[in-house]
């Protein structure tokens, strides 16, 4: 079985981002060509990665590149900042699958952009992104795994690491 990885809030070509967040890239090419090469550099062609919303700026010709230039069997669970397109135009670039709600992925983890309101008594547990640095939120907790691009040092995560890494939480 190929690796899963996960990652969200790429910003692909949004140049504000930067100073947003404070991203240590001197320009928005920077940050797209270390992005892309981290993301290269870990995926390969055959494997599966689950965006988990906010991925890229421009018009079409510009993040079809983006699309075209990242390794992967690409799903997208739509960001705030992706709803302004639809669906078919995001699919149209050749994302394997383009969802715009929540995903149960392996029957106990949500994938959402937006962190999801979980109890403790829940069985489930939360991946998400949107929050970027935001310190309000933990990294990771038994039930909560943030992967904003700030906290997985900017290269998409595996989901046995994940996994990993929310066991050993406290």
């Amino acid at each position: 079985m190929s690796n899963i990885y996960f990652i969200a809030d790429l910003h692909l070509g949004h140049s504000n981002i930067i100073t947003y967040e404070s991203r240590p890239f001197a320009s928005v090419e920077e940050m797209d060509s270390i992005l892309i090469q981290n993301w290269n550099d870990t995926v390969s062609n055959k494997e599966k990665v689950f965006i988990l919303g906010d991925f890229a700026w421009g018009n079409k010709e510009k993040v079809d590149k983006y699309v075209h230039q990242l390794n992967g069997i690409k799903t997208l669970i739509l960001g705030n900042h992706d709803r302004g397109h639809s669906i078919s135009w995001w699919q149209d670039m050749g994302l394997w699958e383009v969802v715009q709600y929540p995903v149960i992925y392996n029957e106990w983890y949500i994938l959402s952009h937006e962190p999801i309101y979980l109890n403790q008594n829940m069985p489930y547990a939360n991946i998400f992104g949107h929050v970027h640095g935001n310190k309000n939120y933990a990294d990771c907790s038994k039930q909560g795994f943030c992967v904003s691009v700030e906290r997985i040092g900017y290269t998409p995560i595996e989901r046995n690491e994940i996994i990993r890494r929310m066991k050993d939480s406290d």
